[in-house]
């Protein structure tokens, strides 16, 4: 007899890739805590990319870094509500629908880790700069590129999928 996969627990099980990410970004922001100095590059390739310490009391680029520290609960806010919004659709999806489930995962994971520190520290830790010349990016963590990378995944296979397989069409 042919077994039949469960719905009800639709993709969630992808939500371990968050657990994943979470640890990640935790683990590399506790060592480059006890290793680096904060704001004093070092270079990993030179006239590309640093490893530098640096902390954010605001959201991407340092956006609202200079209030008097009530962006704190609401950047905490907007991440536990995301999140909670992203499980929900998770929960909906097949899962085998990776092309949704993988990018929200990511961005699900991405969220609580920099959550995390919001709550424990009241401020992120960065320490990625990529730079040339005199160009530089903000820096940021393994949390934010988790955020960018299944933002970017979402808005591609919503985009160009097609008619393929699943597709990462939501209600397939």
């Amino acid at each position: 007899m042919e077994r039949i996969p469960s719905r009800r627990a639709g993709a969630l099980p992808w939500l371990l890739l968050s657990l994943v990410v979470i640890a990640a970004d935790q683990l590399t922001k506790y060592f480059v805590l006890q290793a680096l100095e904060p704001y004093v590059p070092q270079p990993v390739i030179p006239g590309l990319l640093n490893w530098t310490l640096a902390f954010n009391t605001g959201a991407a680029f340092s956006f609202l870094h200079d209030q008097a520290g009530w962006q704190r609960w609401l950047f905490s806010a907007l991440a536990v509500t995301v999140s909670a919004v992203l499980t929900r659709w998770l929960s909906t999806l097949p899962r085998e629908d990776w092309r949704n489930a993988m990018p929200i995962a990511l961005v699900i994971g991405g969220a609580l880790g920099n959550l995390i520190d919001r709550v424990r520290v009241g401020q992120v830790t960065d320490f990625i700069e990529v730079y040339y010349r005199t160009w530089s990016f903000p820096a940021f963590n393994l949390a934010d590129s988790a955020i960018s990378v299944g933002a970017v995944l979402l808005l591609w296979f919503g985009l160009f999928s097609g008619s393929q397989g699943s597709g990462g069409k939501v209600g397939r």
